[in-house]
Formats: C-alpha cells, structure tokens, sequence
C-alpha cells in the first residue's frame, strides 16, 4: 500500500508541477542559452532501481569544456559553475526537469539521488541496498549534511532510508527540504547529521549518532575500511543535559 501511495503521489503531484511550473522552465532553458555556450538541458545515464539505467535530466550549470563525470561542485563558488548556474544550484532549481524522470516513472520525489552506474561495482552488498528503492528528487543525504557528507556517510544514509522509509520519513524530508531551499542551504549545507564525535567509555570505540532531526535515528562506528557499521539493533535513547549541544 505504502508504494502504491506514494507512486500515486508522484504522478499527481509532478504532473500538476509540471503543469504550474512550465513557464519557468522555459524562462530558464531560454536564459541559459543565452548566458553561455551549450544546450540548456544536461541528460546522463543513471543507476536506477535494481541498478537499471535510466537518462536523467538536469538543466546545464557547469560549462561545456568541464568533465561531465566529475565531482559535484561543493560550493557556489566553484569555478566549472556558469554564472546563472551557481543561482540554479543555490535555490535547487537545476534539478525541476527530475519531475519529467518522477511522472516517466524512473524517479520518486524521495529516495537515494541517482548515481553514476559506473560507481555499482565499488558499493558494499549493504551500500548496494539503496538499489531497492528508485532513486529520488531528495533523500536523507541531502537534508542532513548534503555536502559536508563524505560519500560512505551518504551511501550509509541512503540504505538507511531504504531500511526505514514509510509515509512520516517521506513527508518529513519533503517538508525539510522545502525549508532548506527556501532557507538557501544550497550546494554547501552545514546541517549537521554526524554530530559530536565520543567516546564510549564502556567499549573504548569511537561512535556517533544519526539524527533524524531531534530524534537520534542510529548509532554507528566506523569499520576497518572507513565504512559506518549501525552498533546494536536496540532502540537508541539519548539523554542530553542541559546546556549541552548534542553531548
């Protein structure tokens, strides 16, 4: 019931986008072919669920003579950005053409963001989990540290939404996302999801806590090879004392 909700979710609410939203993007299709050299629409190939491709659509930010498989850009400031590029990216507005992705039924508003195919075979079975799950507008990566995450925190995240996803997690990362948008979060969110690195007196390991907002959402460590482990599959309950920001 809950993937049928939310496909009919997807359909209805990226159709009525598209609909309400037509004018703008072909206001900012026309500006960037008019403010830079190239096409205003960027299309590359994309794992999507169970790792099968899919093209995905962005509007063009970067210039053309750049790596088009190259890292993400971290900041605003990022010299490969074209000038309306770094707005595009500011306000999310480079990803709208995704709703074209989310009716075509290769995306959904939530779930892991699409990544390159090429990237599969570097995945652990568990960081392969994000697999289930079509690939999404936002995900939990991107409204708890976006790119401040290194990239094993972000897989561990997504395969952490596949495990818990349901209606509330969907509809609260929606709204988040809302407000980090609008709040010009941008490509350099600074929303902290690993926060205070601890000791754990008991055990001697280093460990931290992933919030789900106010709410402590898992407890991990880290492995030999850098990977984040959960610790326990207990319900984790964290007092905090007064005056203290986290621990």
């Amino acid at each position: 019931m809950y993937h049928f909700g939310k496909r009919v979710f997807d359909v209805l609410v990226a159709g009525a986008l598209l609909a309400l939203l037509t004018p703008v993007l072909l206001a900012i299709a026309l500006i960037i072919r008019v403010s830079s050299l190239g096409p205003a629409i960027f299309k590359q190939q994309r794992a999507g669920r169970d790792g099968k491709p899919f093209m995905c659509y962005k509007f063009r930010t970067m210039r053309l003579e750049v790596d088009p498989f190259g890292p993400s850009p971290k900041s605003g400031q990022d010299k490969r950005l074209t000038r309306i590029g770094r707005f595009l990216r500011e306000y999310s507005l480079d990803e709208l053409l995704q709703l074209f992705n989310i009716v075509l039924g290769d995306m959904s508003f939530v779930g892991p963001r699409p990544l390159y195919v090429s990237q599969i075979p570097e995945w652990s079975q568990r960081q392969k989990k994000r697999l289930l799950v079509k690939p999404g507008l936002t995900g939990l990566a991107q409204v708890y540290g976006r790119g401040g995450l290194t990239r094993e925190e972000k897989l561990e995240l997504d395969v952490r939404y596949v495990e818990t996803a349901n209606v509330w997690l969907d509809g609260k990362i929606i709204l988040m996302t809302a407000f980090q948008v609008f709040g010009r979060k941008g490509v350099k969110s600074e929303t902290p999801i690993f926060r205070n690195r601890v000791t754990h007196s008991e055990e001697d390991t280093d460990w931290w806590i992933v919030w789900l907002g106010r709410h402590p959402l898992e407890k991990v460590s880290r492995g030999p090879n850098g990977q984040l482990i959960p610790v326990g599959n207990r319900k984790l309950r964290v007092k905090l004392k007064a005056g203290l920001n986290g621990f």
